[in-house]
């Protein structure tokens, strides 16, 4: 990481994305704190003192024009942190919810990633760190002693979907020198589970963090949490 260095943040004017963006403010890097909410978005940046990003993940024309801004602005990006995340709600399995949780959590992640590439080629360390959960690791999933065992369709599957794009976008761009790796944040109190995780944002984010500004000799398509690798 050096002292010039452009990360986004999507989603996150709340919750750990607003911790991540808050850290990595904190170590000197040009946070872009993305998110839907124009005035959430720019009310967070100016407490974090962050530049505000409108991006809404699952629309085709904010992306384009959130990436047009940044390059106007920086011309490069050097860390996409695809935090922005949906549950859907528990006992929700109905088609239409499952597709709205993939759109936020599978395909926004495509969505972002493909349209700033171009971006982060442009960086001389690109990084991107997808925010996932253990409880999408089929390695978890099949355990008798599965510490999330009810039933889903939505998010758990949606974070097992987007540890598989982890991986694939890692053996693609770890060609071209991109460093991509999925973490799990843990059990967070944030509103996504109604504050009933044990867990502080600030924990949560500080994975993320390290991931985001690996150098060289850091890892590419890993899944981890703060205690290291994360069965898939």
């Amino acid at each position: 990481m050096t002292d010039n260095t452009i990360a986004l943040i999507t989603g996150a004017n709340k919750g750990i994305g607003r911790e991540i963006a808050a850290q990595l403010v904190a170590r000197g890097v040009t946070v872009l704190l993305a998110g839907r909410n124009p005035e959430l978005v720019e009310a967070a940046a100016n407490e974090l003192g962050a530049r505000p990003v409108v991006l809404d993940v699952t629309d085709d024309a904010s992306v384009a024009a959130a990436a047009k801004l940044v390059e106007e602005e920086h011309g490069r990006l050097d860390v996409l942190v695809n935090n922005a995340g949906i549950t859907g709600g528990r006992g929700n399995n109905d088609v239409a919810t499952v597709q709205k949780v993939f759109n936020t959590n599978v395909f926004g992640v495509i969505r972002v990633t493909d349209t700033f590439l171009p971006l982060l080629l442009r960086s001389s360390a690109p990084r991107i760190v997808n925010v996932s959960s253990s409880v999408g690791s089929l390695a978890h999933m099949a355990s008798p002693d599965d510490p999330s065992p009810f039933f889903s369709l939505t998010y758990r599957p949606s974070k097992t979907a987007l540890n598989a794009i982890t991986v694939q976008y890692a053996k693609e761009l770890g060609k071209q020198g991109v460093k991509v790796n999925a973490v799990c944040p843990g059990w967070c109190a944030t509103d996504l589970n109604g504050f009933a995780g044990h867990r502080t944002p600030q924990q949560g984010a500080e994975i993320a963090v390290t991931m985001a500004t690996i150098g060289e000799d850091g890892p590419n398509g890993g899944f981890f949490d703060e205690n290291g690798p994360v069965a898939w």
